[in-house]
């Protein structure tokens, strides 16, 4: 048996890698080894609207049970939701069944500590040594010993709106926001945060079936609502991926803006307000040219981390930077929150646009994006690690990479959740950069099935 955590949690098709005895070890194994002084620990689950979510939450939920663990069901909600409600309720620890952006046959299963941080490499590799080695954390418990589900005094969703719109100090009276929830976690949350600070809203991918979440919506899809704000001639649109810990923007025009761009104006609004701490902002190695030559323009310090928002706020907590993200929408406002948060970081950004001259399209012009290519390789997750290891593989990168030296950018980088590469060329000339992509990602398909 491989290792089992990613990037972002235990990751895979549900019932086929992810299983229910999968997760069944991963709730006993997790709650033995986030729990506190007490002997019984208390434990978070939340989820959002793929049909194996009951399945895995049951699990899970069994696991924890046996250990003597109790256990609060949060339901559909998103997942810095049940950062949050860890800290809310003092829970030992939080539990996301989640694949993110990815389509429905997929699930995850990530884990949140007691402050509401995901969980460092360290307590991973804890879990994955109980599971791996079939080391028995239950001592076959028996009576009173054995956990139970306890009633949460909130509706979880209405508690987390609730705390969201206490972020802000603004109302949104007269403005028409579109909304596109993926028809994931944030298919109730984000419509109630909205009407409850006055905006008119248009939601889009709020009808989960189970089965759609992502499809052809959400923030991998930013194009459906970047149609439907020129439709409705709303002032902006927001899309969220299916466990809405992202952001995708769409400007009063339909113009799509990424994460790098929101950060850009959320980073430049803190520093004029005296909120920008040590003068930093942080982001992955992503993160566009265009991005940090705009920062350096502001006078402001990137840091660079790498892929993941664990590791950005990581970077964060070391040098006490207050925001920090990914081109891919994760942002993290560390006054307000502990993992990325595609609601919150929405908030923000309307807080940037709240009593300004100008329209986001504006703002957003201020940063000019350098064109950038993603072209993914579908390999055998065996070798996701090895590609350097093929001589043709790596004279090819070496090749690109002079070609464009002083004029652009290769990263290869194998993903932290599926069994790909993926191959990021950035530059000048977008077509060029497409065809030395899809060139290199044939390559490299060819030589790792």
């Amino acid at each position: 048996m491989g290792r089992l955590f990613g990037t972002d949690g235990v990751r895979g098709i549900a019932n086929k890698e992810l299983t229910p005895e999968l997760a069944f070890n991963l709730g006993k194994a997790g709650a033995y080894v986030l729990k506190r002084e007490n002997n019984k620990p208390v434990v978070v689950i939340g989820k959002d609207t793929r049909i194996s979510g009951d399945m895995l939450e049951n699990a899970l939920t069994a696991g924890i049970l046996a250990v003597g663990g109790n256990v609060i069901k949060a339901g559909v909600i998103p997942t810095p939701a049940v950062a949050y409600l860890t800290r809310y309720y003092n829970a030992d620890a939080g539990i996301v069944i989640s694949a993110s952006h990815n389509t429905f046959e997929y699930n995850g299963i990530k884990f949140f500590n007691s402050d509401g941080y995901k969980l460092d490499d360290m307590l991973e590799e804890k879990i994955e040594d109980i599971i791996i080695s079939s080391i028995d954390v239950n001592s076959h418990i028996t009576g009173d010993k054995v956990g139970k589900c306890l009633e949460a005094a909130e509706d979880a969703a209405e508690l987390y709106a609730a705390n969201l719109a206490n972020t802000v100090d603004f109302e949104l009276d007269g403005k028409k926001i579109v909304l596109d929830c993926a028809n994931g976690a944030a298919y109730r949350v984000a419509e109630t945060v909205y009407k409850k600070l006055g905006a008119e809203v248009i939601v889009i991918g709020n009808e989960p079936n189970g089965i759609n979440i992502n499809d052809g919506c959400g923030s991998t899809h930013p194009e459906r609502m970047a149609q439907a704000v020129r439709e409705a001639g709303a002032d902006i649109g927001l899309a969220f991926d299916g466990d809405a810990d992202r952001l995708i923007v769409a400007d009063e025009l339909g113009n799509v803006i990424d994460g790098d761009r929101v950060i850009a104006i959320c980073a430049r609004m803190l520093k004029k307000q005296g909120r920008l701490a040590e003068n930093r902002v942080t982001a992955t190695v992503m993160s566009n040219i265009g991005f940090h030559k705009a920062m350096e323009a502001s006078g402001i310090i990137v840091d660079v981390t790498g892929v993941g928002d664990r590791y950005v706020l990581e970077k964060m907590l070391e040098t006490g930077c207050v925001i920090g993200g990914e081109q891919s929408g994760h942002i993290i406002f560390r006054e307000h929150t502990t993992t990325g948060d595609g609601i919150l970081s929405s908030l923000q950004l309307m807080k940037a646009l709240t009593g300004g001259e100008k329209k986001l399209s504006g703002l957003a012009a201020e940063i000019e994006i350098f064109p950038q290519v993603l072209v993914n390789a579908r390999i055998n997750n065996d070798y996701k690690k090895t590609y350097m290891n093929d001589e043709e593989i790596a004279a090819a990168i070496d090749k690109i990479e002079k070609d464009m030296a002083g004029r652009g950018r290769v990263l290869i980088r194998p993903s932290g959740t599926e069994p790909l590469v993926r191959v990021m060329l950035e530059g000048e000339d977008e077509e060029q950069l497409l065809m030395a992509a899809e060139e290199l990602a044939g390559l490299i398909e060819r030589k790792l099935k």
